[in-house]
Order: structure tokens, then C-alpha cells, then sequence
């Protein structure tokens, strides 16, 4: 299975400015200029009222990062962010597994090498398992 994957590489002080400037440019599309657009929105709408005051670009954007802060507050859905790693399969869901991929691959000869020395493999694994019990007795 080919997939067309590009991979970024940072080699010397040409690959160090470039991300330099992809991080620029990163943090003015998403932070400068919807904090510009937010103060001005503010600016406006302030001038519609006669004592609010107008506010600057970084006031803006603190605006704009209390908008995005209420928005990811308040929404119904909610972000999960898991901290723990994922457990590992057992025997029997490994040999499901491999059991499933072994149906979709009848063709693949080589995806069917791999099979067969998962298989290789596990049989030794539980030989050795039979001759350490073995052993202990």
C-alpha cells in the first residue's frame, strides 16, 4: 500500500527561516487578522455609542481570543483529549484480526509471507510458553 505522503524537512538556516516565516504567516492568518477584524467591528459599533471607548489591535486581539475561548466553552459538542495510551490487542483479537486481513488479502503473496510468519511466530511464542510451564513443574 503506497501512499503519497510529503514529508517536511528543516536542513540548515534556509529550512530554519522557512518555518520562521510559515509560523508568521500562521499567526497573522489566524490570530492578527480576526483580531483586526474584531476591533474594528468593536470600533464601529462603539461609535454608534456615544461613551464606549475604541480599542487597538491588541485589544482586538484579546477580543478575538475571547470569542474563540466562548465559543470552544460554550458549544454543545465537547473536545476530548485523552492522555493515556491505548491498550494493546490480546492473542484472540490479534488472530481475529489477522484472520480478517488474511480474507481481504487472498492475492497479496506478500502481504500472505507476512501472514505466515505471524502465524510462525505465534506458534513459536506459545511453545515457548508450553516448555517455561514445563519447565517449572
Amino acid at each position: 500500500m503506497k501512499k503519497n505522503l510529503n514529508v517536511i524537512q528543516i536542513k540548515g538556516i534556509k529550512g530554519l527561516i522557512m518555518l520562521v516565516m510559515v509560523g508568521c504567516c500562521l499567526v497573522a492568518g489566524f490570530i492578527v487578522f480576526p483580531g483586526w477584524v474584531a476591533m474594528n467591528i468593536w470600533n464601529v459599533l462603539a461609535s454608534l455609542v456615544n461613551n464606549a471607548p475604541s480599542i487597538g489591535i491588541i485589544q482586538g486581539v484579546l477580543l478575538w481570543g475571547i470569542i474563540v475561548a466562548s465559543y470552544f466553552t460554550f458549544r454543545k459538542e465537547r473536545v476530548v483529549v485523552c492522555m493515556k495510551t491505548p491498550q494493546g490487542l490480546n492473542e484472540e483479537e490479534l488472530k481475529a484480526v489477522f484472520a480478517d486481513i488474511k480474507k481481504q488479502t487472498q492475492d497479496d503473496k506478500i502481504i500472505q509471507a507476512m501472514l505466515k510468519a505471524r502465524e510462525t511466530e505465534l506458534k513459536l511464542n506459545e511453545k515457548e510458553e508450553d516448555n517455561k510451564k514445563t519447565e517449572i513443574k
